[in-house]
Protein backbone atom coordinates (compact mmCIF):
# COMPACT_ATOMS: atom_id res chain seq x y z
CA UNK A 1 0.00 0.00 0.00
CA UNK A 2 1.40 3.38 -0.99
CA UNK A 3 0.05 6.41 0.86
CA UNK A 4 1.12 9.87 -0.30
CA UNK A 5 0.29 13.08 1.55
CA UNK A 6 0.71 16.46 -0.14
CA UNK A 7 -0.08 20.04 0.89
CA UNK A 8 -0.92 21.17 -2.61
CA UNK A 9 -1.38 24.90 -1.76
CA UNK A 10 -4.24 25.30 -4.22
CA UNK A 11 -5.35 22.34 -6.33
CA UNK A 12 -6.28 24.41 -9.37
CA UNK A 13 -2.84 26.02 -9.32
CA UNK A 14 -1.18 22.59 -9.00
CA UNK A 15 -3.23 21.21 -11.92
CA UNK A 16 -1.94 24.10 -14.07
CA UNK A 17 1.60 22.91 -13.17
CA UNK A 18 1.10 19.30 -14.31
CA UNK A 19 -0.29 17.70 -11.16
CA UNK A 20 -2.76 15.43 -12.99
CA UNK A 21 -0.10 14.00 -15.32
CA UNK A 22 2.16 13.31 -12.32
CA UNK A 23 -0.68 11.62 -10.41
CA UNK A 24 -1.58 9.46 -13.41
CA UNK A 25 2.05 8.39 -13.86
CA UNK A 26 2.60 7.48 -10.20
CA UNK A 27 -0.66 5.59 -9.52
CA UNK A 28 -0.45 5.68 -5.71
CA UNK A 29 -3.02 3.62 -3.79
CA UNK A 30 -4.08 6.59 -1.63
CA UNK A 31 -3.36 10.31 -1.98
CA UNK A 32 -4.24 12.77 0.79
CA UNK A 33 -4.25 16.41 -0.29
CA UNK A 34 -4.32 19.39 2.06
CA UNK A 35 -4.98 23.09 1.46
CA UNK A 36 -6.87 22.31 -1.74
CA UNK A 37 -8.63 25.72 -1.75
CA UNK A 38 -11.21 24.30 -4.17
CA UNK A 39 -14.67 22.74 -4.46
CA UNK A 40 -15.53 19.54 -6.37
CA UNK A 41 -17.02 21.54 -9.25
CA UNK A 42 -13.66 23.32 -9.73
CA UNK A 43 -11.77 20.09 -10.50
CA UNK A 44 -11.79 17.63 -13.47
CA UNK A 45 -13.39 14.81 -11.46
CA UNK A 46 -13.84 12.58 -14.50
CA UNK A 47 -10.06 12.56 -14.96
CA UNK A 48 -9.55 11.45 -11.36
CA UNK A 49 -12.20 8.76 -11.76
CA UNK A 50 -10.60 7.57 -15.02
CA UNK A 51 -7.38 7.01 -13.01
CA UNK A 52 -9.41 4.74 -10.71
CA UNK A 53 -9.70 7.10 -7.74
CA UNK A 54 -12.61 7.45 -5.36
CA UNK A 55 -12.67 11.07 -4.12
CA UNK A 56 -13.79 12.29 -0.71
CA UNK A 57 -13.85 15.94 0.33
CA UNK A 58 -13.90 18.15 3.40
CA UNK A 59 -14.00 21.75 2.22
CA UNK A 60 -13.86 24.93 4.29
CA UNK A 61 -16.82 27.29 4.65
CA UNK A 62 -14.62 30.15 3.45
CA UNK A 63 -14.15 29.95 -0.30
CA UNK A 64 -10.59 29.45 -1.57
CA UNK A 65 -9.30 28.45 1.87
CA UNK A 66 -7.92 25.28 3.46
CA UNK A 67 -9.80 22.02 2.71
CA UNK A 68 -8.95 18.36 2.22
CA UNK A 69 -9.32 15.74 -0.50
CA UNK A 70 -8.62 12.02 -0.06
CA UNK A 71 -8.20 9.96 -3.23
CA UNK A 72 -8.21 6.17 -2.93
CA UNK A 73 -8.22 3.25 -5.37
CA UNK A 74 -10.11 1.19 -2.78
CA UNK A 75 -13.56 2.29 -1.64
CA UNK A 76 -13.54 3.23 2.07
CA UNK A 77 -16.00 1.47 4.37
CA UNK A 78 -16.72 4.73 6.16
CA UNK A 79 -16.00 8.42 5.53
CA UNK A 80 -16.33 11.17 8.16
CA UNK A 81 -15.66 14.81 7.29
CA UNK A 82 -14.62 16.67 10.43
CA UNK A 83 -14.15 15.82 14.08
CA UNK A 84 -17.38 17.20 15.52
CA UNK A 85 -15.75 20.43 16.75
CA UNK A 86 -17.32 23.23 14.74
CA UNK A 87 -14.50 25.78 14.93
CA UNK A 88 -12.17 23.30 13.20
CA UNK A 89 -14.73 21.62 10.96
CA UNK A 90 -15.74 24.92 9.35
CA UNK A 91 -12.09 25.25 8.22
CA UNK A 92 -11.91 21.76 6.65
CA UNK A 93 -9.09 20.31 8.77
CA UNK A 94 -9.75 16.58 9.43
CA UNK A 95 -11.04 13.93 6.99
CA UNK A 96 -11.39 10.32 8.16
CA UNK A 97 -11.58 7.24 5.95
CA UNK A 98 -11.87 3.67 7.30
CA UNK A 99 -10.56 0.69 5.33
CA UNK A 100 -11.29 -2.62 7.03
CA UNK A 101 -9.62 -2.63 10.45
CA UNK A 102 -7.51 0.52 9.94
CA UNK A 103 -8.32 4.22 9.73
CA UNK A 104 -6.66 7.06 7.85
CA UNK A 105 -6.86 10.68 8.99
CA UNK A 106 -6.01 13.31 6.38
CA UNK A 107 -5.21 16.46 8.39
CA UNK A 108 -4.29 20.09 7.87
CA UNK A 109 -3.16 21.59 11.18
CA UNK A 110 -3.57 25.37 11.57
CA UNK A 111 -0.65 27.71 10.96
CA UNK A 112 0.26 30.34 13.53
CA UNK A 113 2.37 32.50 11.25
CA UNK A 114 -0.18 35.31 10.80
CA UNK A 115 -0.14 36.44 14.41
CA UNK A 116 -1.01 35.79 18.03
CA UNK A 117 -4.70 35.04 17.46
CA UNK A 118 -4.00 32.22 15.02
CA UNK A 119 -1.11 30.91 17.14
CA UNK A 120 -3.54 30.62 20.07
CA UNK A 121 -6.03 28.85 17.76
CA UNK A 122 -3.28 26.47 16.65
CA UNK A 123 -2.35 25.54 20.23
CA UNK A 124 -6.03 24.97 21.08
CA UNK A 125 -6.34 22.74 18.02
CA UNK A 126 -3.28 20.71 19.04
CA UNK A 127 -4.69 20.04 22.50
CA UNK A 128 -8.20 19.26 21.25
CA UNK A 129 -6.91 17.06 18.43
CA UNK A 130 -4.65 15.11 20.79
CA UNK A 131 -7.57 14.32 23.12
CA UNK A 132 -9.90 13.48 20.21
CA UNK A 133 -7.40 11.07 18.64
CA UNK A 134 -6.71 9.33 21.96
CA UNK A 135 -10.46 8.61 22.19
CA UNK A 136 -10.68 7.52 18.53
CA UNK A 137 -7.73 5.18 19.10
CA UNK A 138 -9.77 3.20 21.65
CA UNK A 139 -12.35 2.47 18.95
CA UNK A 140 -9.95 2.27 15.97
CA UNK A 141 -6.51 1.21 17.33
CA UNK A 142 -4.85 0.99 13.88
CA UNK A 143 -4.56 4.65 12.91
CA UNK A 144 -2.52 6.46 10.27
CA UNK A 145 -2.47 10.25 10.66
CA UNK A 146 -1.02 12.07 7.65
CA UNK A 147 -0.82 15.67 6.58
CA UNK A 148 0.63 19.09 7.16
CA UNK A 149 1.25 19.34 10.93
CA UNK A 150 2.85 22.79 10.57
CA UNK A 151 5.52 21.81 13.13
CA UNK A 152 9.20 20.97 12.62
CA UNK A 153 9.82 18.57 15.49
CA UNK A 154 13.59 18.64 16.08
CA UNK A 155 16.65 20.58 14.96
CA UNK A 156 17.16 17.80 12.41
CA UNK A 157 13.88 18.84 10.75
CA UNK A 158 14.75 22.47 9.96
CA UNK A 159 17.61 24.09 8.05
CA UNK A 160 18.41 26.81 10.60
CA UNK A 161 17.15 25.96 14.09
CA UNK A 162 18.96 28.80 15.87
CA UNK A 163 17.46 31.66 13.86
CA UNK A 164 14.00 30.04 13.92
CA UNK A 165 13.72 29.33 17.64
CA UNK A 166 11.03 32.03 17.97
CA UNK A 167 9.25 31.20 14.71
CA UNK A 168 5.77 29.67 14.63
CA UNK A 169 6.19 26.06 13.59
CA UNK A 170 9.36 25.66 15.66
CA UNK A 171 8.30 27.11 19.00
CA UNK A 172 9.24 25.11 22.11
CA UNK A 173 5.58 24.48 22.98
CA UNK A 174 4.82 23.18 19.48
CA UNK A 175 7.84 20.89 19.51
CA UNK A 176 6.87 19.68 23.01
CA UNK A 177 3.42 18.79 21.67
CA UNK A 178 5.05 16.77 18.88
CA UNK A 179 7.20 14.92 21.43
CA UNK A 180 4.08 14.19 23.49
CA UNK A 181 2.29 12.93 20.35
CA UNK A 182 5.13 10.52 19.56
CA UNK A 183 5.38 9.36 23.17
CA UNK A 184 1.68 8.51 23.34
CA UNK A 185 1.19 5.79 20.79
CA UNK A 186 2.46 7.18 17.48
CA UNK A 187 5.55 6.58 15.32
CA UNK A 188 6.95 9.09 12.78
CA UNK A 189 7.26 6.88 9.68
CA UNK A 190 10.14 8.74 8.04
CA UNK A 191 12.19 9.08 11.22
CA UNK A 192 11.50 5.41 12.07
CA UNK A 193 13.09 4.28 8.80
CA UNK A 194 15.71 7.05 8.48
CA UNK A 195 16.73 8.19 11.98
CA UNK A 196 19.74 10.23 10.83
CA UNK A 197 18.67 11.67 7.49
CA UNK A 198 17.72 15.28 6.81
CA UNK A 199 14.93 15.77 4.29
CA UNK A 200 12.49 18.66 4.11
CA UNK A 201 8.88 18.93 2.93
CA UNK A 202 8.35 22.72 2.77
CA UNK A 203 10.42 25.70 1.58
CA UNK A 204 9.66 29.40 1.78
CA UNK A 205 9.05 31.17 -1.53
CA UNK A 206 11.57 33.77 -0.37
CA UNK A 207 15.33 33.97 -0.97
CA UNK A 208 15.55 31.00 -3.34
CA UNK A 209 15.03 28.70 -0.35
CA UNK A 210 14.07 25.61 -2.32
CA UNK A 211 16.98 25.80 -4.74
CA UNK A 212 19.30 26.10 -1.72
CA UNK A 213 17.37 23.39 0.19
CA UNK A 214 16.73 25.70 3.14
CA UNK A 215 13.57 23.92 4.23
CA UNK A 216 11.47 22.54 7.06
CA UNK A 217 10.00 19.08 7.56
CA UNK A 218 6.44 19.86 8.65
CA UNK A 219 4.47 17.17 6.78
CA UNK A 220 4.24 13.77 8.47
CA UNK A 221 2.92 10.24 8.28
CA UNK A 222 2.32 9.04 11.84
CA UNK A 223 1.23 5.46 12.47
CA UNK A 224 0.08 3.90 15.72
CA UNK A 225 3.01 2.06 17.27
CA UNK A 226 1.50 -1.35 16.46
CA UNK A 227 1.78 -0.56 12.72
CA UNK A 228 5.39 0.69 12.85
CA UNK A 229 6.91 -2.70 12.01
CA UNK A 230 4.82 -2.78 8.83
CA UNK A 231 6.38 0.39 7.35
CA UNK A 232 8.47 -0.62 4.33
CA UNK A 233 9.81 2.88 3.61
CA UNK A 234 8.94 6.57 3.89
CA UNK A 235 10.37 9.54 2.02
CA UNK A 236 9.91 13.16 1.00
CA UNK A 237 9.49 13.36 -2.80
CA UNK A 238 11.59 16.51 -2.97
CA UNK A 239 11.85 16.74 -6.78
CA UNK A 240 8.06 17.06 -7.22
CA UNK A 241 7.15 20.74 -7.60
CA UNK A 242 3.49 21.75 -7.82
CA UNK A 243 3.50 23.60 -4.47
CA UNK A 244 5.75 25.15 -1.83
CA UNK A 245 5.52 21.71 -0.16
CA UNK A 246 6.56 18.40 -1.65
CA UNK A 247 4.65 15.11 -1.29
CA UNK A 248 5.55 12.76 1.57
CA UNK A 249 5.30 9.09 0.64
CA UNK A 250 5.03 5.87 2.60
CA UNK A 251 4.85 2.23 1.65
CA UNK A 252 3.28 0.06 4.33
CA UNK A 253 2.15 -3.56 4.46
CA UNK A 254 -1.52 -3.44 5.48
Amino acid sequence: MTITSYNINGLRSAISKGFMDWLNTEQFDIVCLQEIKALPQDIPLLELEAMGYQHHWHTAEKKGYSGLLTLSKQKPDNVVAGCGMEKYDREGRILRTDFGDWTLLNCYFPSGTTGEERQTFKMEFLDDFFRWVQELKKERPQLIVVGDYNIAHTEQDIHNPKSNKNSSGFLPEERAWMTKWLENGFTDAFRHKHPDEQEYSWWSFRANARANNKGWRIDYQSVTDGLAARIIDARQLTTVMHSDHCPVWMEIDL
